[in-house]
């Protein structure tokens, strides 16, 4: 894939080379409790604008190309479609499932997988139409889903059948079923697309799936509760979000795993209370971590392993899923700058009216 001259890997980390001008990237954070999405200029680690969308948001995806970000809302039961340019909601909602959780753009940017936890099945939007075309049945409570680099398969934790599905997207078809851990929750493909990594939540421990044969390489002891996973671009390290509370009312910790050995390096980093998504932007310099129980993010310093900012945002932040802009060449974001943060959190109430991880 090919935009002025720089050549982007087809995922939504991918990072760019050979670009003078790059713009800022954006990290957009749903606000479950608030039905917002608050817009982080990661250049700076402000909060520069807030979106309402649908009720109770919670996955989130940027296209590969940066120009739109799509929304599961879970309790009014579809995706909202945010213009990047804007920072404004586009068109009416898209009808999915119930209870959509989970999110993820094919790289070519054609289709959206939505992981609809009620019901059971993914729902399949097409971007040039914004409507569903198919749903596909999966296992139980899906959560997490990811696509392949290469936009050939799309993998989704099933939470309560312990277990993922593996969706052909050429057919919109399950090709196969992996038996993962205890509620596989998060997932996310190295670049390179040969391994897949699944939290598994009641297990505390993650799944290491490689591609070409569909198996369980290894199993990895994280922290208590692990939910959010995100891969750095150059595919070195997955940081896993460990939410270590089923009350949301717990500080959490970040694992930082090494790919070439599949070992925990170094020790767990603390972040806020009940921390369930993660993110990385597409340099690799820093992972954004959203504390649905303390009301904000974390930003790491990936070279220091270090927690380097605070973000504070409203109430029950996530950023689960692919939830940070790519930084695209020559690209102008727009926002309303300088409105400041969002106002004061509010307590914790419908996030558990659904179900979680128990």
């Amino acid at each position: 894939m090919m935009k002025t001259g720089c050549a982007l890997v087809a995922f939504v980390f991918a990072g760019i080379l050979g670009c003078p001008q790059v713009s800022a990237q954006n990290g957009y954070i749903a606000q479950f409790d608030t039905n917002n999405m608050s817009v982080i200029d990661t250049a700076t680690n402000r909060v520069i604008t807030t979106i309402r969308v649908g009720q109770n948001p919670y996955g989130v995806a940027v296209t590969p190309d940066g120009s739109k970000v799509y929304v599961a809302n879970e309790t009014s039961n579809n995706v909202s479609v945010i213009d990047t340019a804007t920072n404004t909601v586009i068109g009416s909602a898209i009808r999915v499932g119930v209870h959509p959780v989970g999110v993820a753009v094919t790289p070519d940017g054609s289709k959206v997988y939505v992981t609809n936890t009620a019901h059971g099945p993914v729902s399949v939007i097409t971007t040039a139409r914004h409507r569903v075309i198919t749903a596909i049945p999966v296992g139980r409570n899906p959560y997490g889903v990811a696509v392949t680099p290469d936009g050939s398969k799309v993998y989704v934790a099933n939470g309560s059948s312990n277990n993922v599905s593996v969706i052909d997207t050429a057919t919109n078809r399950v090709i196969t079923t992996i038996r993962a851990g205890q509620r596989p929750y998060g997932v996310a493909v190295t670049p390179d697309g040969s391994k897949v990594y699944v939290a598994n939540t009641d297990s505390n421990n993650v799944s290491v799936i490689a591609t070409a044969r569909h198996q369980v390489t290894a199993r990895i002891p994280v922290g208590n509760r692990p939910l959010g996973v995100a891969v750095t671009p150059d595919g070195s390290n997955i940081y896993i979000a460990n939410n270590n509370s089923p009350t949301f009312d717990r500080p959490g910790t970040v694992s930082v795993i090494d790919t070439a050995t599949n070992t925990v390096i170094g020790s767990a980093i603390p972040v806020g209370i009940s921390p369930d998504g993660v993110a990385v932007t597409s340099d690799g310099s820093k992972v954004y971590v959203s504390n649905g129980g303390s009301n904000n993010v974390s930003v790491i310093d990936t070279a220091t392993k270090m927690v380097v900012a605070t973000i504070p945002v409203g109430a029950s932040p996530v950023c689960f899923g692919l939830c940070i802009q790519p930084a695209m060449p020559g690209a102008e974001i727009r926002g309303n700058a300088g409105e400041g943060e969002l106002s004061s959190p509010e307590r914790l109430g419908a996030r558990q009216a659904v179900w979680r991880p128990q």
